[in-house]
């Protein structure tokens, strides 16, 4: 399927947290992804990751044992952190963007959805709130 979309840890903040700037947009942007029936993927280690900048709340954890059903909750594995590293050594960038991003790819994925100014090229299309909803 090329309805593959991988969804940075602020992306998901900003849905959970109706404080965040882009509180709106994520929502926007969530409806137009389940309306065009993409499939969600997110890193496992976004689970602990939101839990712990949300302080924990019981809204996460009703949230998570929702995706949890629906979206497709993946790992990095040792061979994508290992191929992270040296992309990393070789171009430098930030290792946990490097991580994500490899593992959309090694998962197929076709769109990486973040917030970030300036994310690492993996070689997926990276994409904003913006350019997803001009689609």
């Amino acid at each position: 399927m090329d309805k593959k979309i991988f969804f940075d840890t602020n992306i998901i903040i900003d849905i959970l947290d109706e404080g965040r700037l882009f509180h709106q947009k994520a929502k926007e942007t969530l409806l137009k992804i389940i309306d065009e029936d993409y499939e969600i993927y997110a890193s496992e280690d976004m689970l602990s990751t939101v839990y712990y900048i949300l302080k924990g709340n019981l809204q996460v954890l009703h949230f998570f044992k929702k995706i949890l059903q629906d979206w497709h909750i993946v790992s990095f594995g040792v061979d994508g952190i290992n191929e992270a590293i040296d992309f990393c050594l070789q171009n430098g960038g930030d290792l946990e963007d490097t991580m994500q991003c490899i593992c959309a790819k090694n998962n197929g994925c076709k769109l990486f959805l973040t917030n970030d100014k300036k994310f690492v090229d993996c070689g997926i299309n990276i994409i904003n709130y913006e350019k997803f909803l001009e689609k």
